[in-house]
Parts: C-alpha cells; sequence; structure tokens
C-alpha cells in the first residue's frame, strides 16, 4: 500500500433495515495515521456506518475496503484479526470479569503469538491507562464510567489495530474525564493508529481530528478537513453554536 492510499475506504455505502435506508450512497476515507470524525444528529445513521464497516451488519450496497483489499462479507472476527477494531458505544465488558481478564480477552486473536507479545501489550496498555493497571484485579462491573471506556479502548488495543472505530466515546462521561479519554486517542494517533470517531461532542471531534464529515438522514452533506468544517457556518450553526446542546447522535 502506498503512503498516498487510503486505510479505509468506503464507496456507496448502502445499509437497509427492512424496507427503511439507514445509509444511502455513503463514501469516506480515512488515511494513515489520520483521525477522521463522522457528526450527526440522532438517528443520522453513525452507529451503523460503523457497525457495517465492523462486519456486524450486513451491506446491502458498496464497497468497504481496507488496506486496498476489499473487506466482502468479512466477519468481525477477521477484520480484527486485519487489523480492525470497533470500539462500540455501549462498551460491551464482562463485568463480573477483572479488568486484567478483559484485557485478555481483547489478545484472543493473537493466541497463536508468543506469551511475551500478549504481555508487552498488556504492559502498553497499562502505560497508556495507569489507572487501568491499579485496577487490574476489580470486577469490571465495578468501574467508574470513565474507567469503562478506558477498559474498552485498552481491550481493543490488545489485538494490535491499525484502524479503530470508536462509537461516542465520551458519552455519558463528565468534561474532565471527555477531555482524558480523547487525549488518549490524539496519543493513539501519534503512535500511528488510525481512528474513525463518531462523537457527540462536536467541538471537541474537530478539535482533535484531521478530516471530517457530516452524516444526516443516511448520507453525506459535509466533508473536507475538520479545520475548514469548524469554521463552516453550517455546521457552526447546527453542532457548534452558543447555548445549544450536541444531539448524541445514534
Amino acid at each position: 500500500m502506498s503512503a498516498l492510499s487510503p486505510l479505509l475506504e468506503v464507496e456507496g455505502l448502502v445499509v437497509r433495515y427492512g424496507k427503511v435506508e439507514a445509509l444511502r450512497g455513503v463514501s469516506l476515507r480515512v488515511e494513515p495515521g489520520r483521525i477522521a470524525a463522522v457528526l450527526g444528529p440522532n438517528g443520522a445513521g453513525k452507529t451503523t456506518l460503523l457497525s457495517a464497516i465492523a462486519g456486524l451488519v450486513p451491506r446491502a450496497g458498496g464497497r468497504v475496503a481496507f488496506d486496498g483489499a476489499p473487506l466482502g462479507r468479512a466477519t468481525v472476527e477477521d477484520n480484527v484479526a486485519r487489523g480492525l477494531s470497533l470500539v462500540p458505544e455501549t462498551r460491551e465488558l464482562f463485568g463480573g470479569m477483572s479488568v486484567a481478564d478483559n484485557l485478555g480477552l481483547g489478545a484472543f486473536p493473537l493466541r497463536r503469538e508468543s506469551p511475551r507479545l500478549r504481555a508487552e501489550l498488556l504492559a502498553e496498555v497499562y502505560r497508556i491507562f495507569p489507572r487501568l493497571a491499579e485496577r487490574r484485579d476489580q470486577l469490571a462491573g465495578t468501574l467508574s464510567g470513565g474507567e469503562r471506556q478506558m477498559l474498552a479502548l485498552g481491550r481493543a488495543l490488545m489485538s494490535r489495530p491499525r484502524l479503530l472505530l470508536l462509537d461516542e466515546p465520551s458519552l455519558g462521561l463528565a468534561p474532565l474525564v471527555v477531555r482524558e479519554i480523547l487525549q488518549v486517542v490524539v496519543e493513539l494517533r501519534r503512535r500511528g493508529v488510525s481512528i474513525l470517531l463518531v462523537e457527540q461532542n462536536a467541538r471537541a471531534a474537530l478539535q482533535i481530528a484531521d478530516d471530517a464529515c457530516v452524516l444526516e438522514t443516511g448520507e453525506v452533506v459535509l466533508a473536507g478537513p475538520a479545520r475548514a468544517l469548524a469554521s463552516d457556518p453550517r455546521v457552526i450553526e447546527s453542532y457548534l453554536g452558543l447555548g445549544r446542546r450536541t444531539d448524541p447522535g445514534a
């Protein structure tokens, strides 16, 4: 793959739930080592977009390619093995298991690799999230909301992803915790992980993203550099206006 080729390329993506088209001809790209943000109101199809890319919901049309190779009907497990991991809005942790055991499950795609590699990955996650190291023996179900989000991110990192799909990582978190989580997202980019970010906090997302698009009623209505979208009057009015609350997204 050349340095100029997108790591993820979505062309004309269509997803239907029965007779309802949730996505209609959506196209976007994620370049290597960059953060691409997807903004949009509640019900726009943002979560459906990530789910379709990850292989959780079937695609009715269009093309999704990762590292130049079409994903076709690849399963979630296949995509994780290729280096594409989803951190869902629900986080989907195993509350009755410890932090360390949840992280260990994230390394399942690497089960044929050496134990030393898995131990190195675990140590790296603990360096990124020192709070998880402090709580390694604590049950995941007893963690705070911010700690659960850290654990969900850390578990995804245990599979050595090249691309992370992040669905509303700040949802339900206090502002200080949101800032901490988004700083980690920026640090992951610095470490070479590409990121497709769906985020309810449009202002914060545009501050850390390189590229962005706006999804409305299943279609991309605006796309370009994040800095350009942050100064676009339509984005300012709908998502960045003073005194307005950003829609939580879907």
